[in-house]
């Protein structure tokens, strides 16, 4: 993946202090550490009608994009199918990663068997190449477009978007 370009996030009204103040620019490896920690994340679609649906979900960060599986019936899924922009975020609201992107199932056996390894090492589960079935379960990857991270000890001074070159 080519390095994202970080800056600050346009938040008027909050007081945010230019990027060379305060804890400055986070790095990206500071994001990349909280998106493959986090235990549950949160990823947010669009209803047919417009209204906005998010729901937790139990994921990895691999290969340079978050992973997740879904029922192909389920309502996150028809969404995503529908429309692919998607927001991810990490479960600590205090020092938070939110990533936008755009969902993509596959049904790729070696990037499925991929996941499936990943997911049971992180959960320490067993799941088989049978539960990601791909006409049963979505295995989804969500390549970043855009993230923004910040800490709560320094509101002001840290907020950081990464923008991604290679996506549009």
């Amino acid at each position: 993946m080519t390095e994202p370009t970080a800056g600050r996030p346009y938040m008027p009204g909050y007081g945010i202090r230019p990027a060379d103040e305060g804890s400055g620019l986070l790095d990206w490896e500071w994001a990349v550490e909280r998106l493959a920690g986090s235990h549950d994340y949160w990823v947010s679609s669009v209803r047919p009608d417009g209204r906005p649906h998010t729901m937790p979900v139990w994921g990895v960060w691999l290969d340079d994009a978050f992973w997740f599986s879904s029922s192909v019936s389920s309502r996150k899924m028809r969404n995503l199918v529908e429309r692919p922009d998607c927001v991810v975020a990490t479960e600590d609201p205090r020092d938070p990663v939110v990533l936008e992107g755009r969902a993509e199932p596959t049904a790729d056996p070696a990037e499925i068997a991929a996941f499936l390894a990943a997911l049971n090492a992180k959960y320490a589960v067993a799941y088989g190449v049978d539960f990601l079935d791909p006409a049963v379960n979505a295995t989804v990857r969500v390549r970043p477009a855009q993230a923004i991270g910040l800490l709560h000890t320094d509101f002001r001074g840290s907020p950081t978007r990464w923008r991604f070159p290679d996506t549009d």
